[in-house]
């Protein structure tokens, strides 16, 4: 099941709430949360979906979304 945070797959963000999504994700990943796909970003996405034997592409699928649920802090569950 993906995370309650995310929608769909994002590439660069174009709504609010993809933003919101994005930013969720690069707390997780430990970067600095912009809500912009910047390069720090899509590094961070590509270390992390060659962790967990996924699709290295950059970009927050729903794969990715739930792998990176999982490296979230149990405080921040709740963002």
């Amino acid at each position: 099941m993906d995370p309650e945070w995310f929608e769909r797959e994002i590439i660069a963000p174009v709504t609010d709430a993809e933003r919101t999504s994005l930013k969720v994700a690069q707390r997780a990943l430990r970067c600095d949360p912009t809500g912009e796909m910047d390069a720090a970003t899509k590094t961070a996405l590509r270390g992390a979906q060659y962790l967990f034997g996924l699709p290295v592409t950059g970009t927050l699928d729903a794969a990715t979304a739930r792998a990176v649920d999982g490296l979230r802090p149990y405080r921040l569950q709740e963002d």
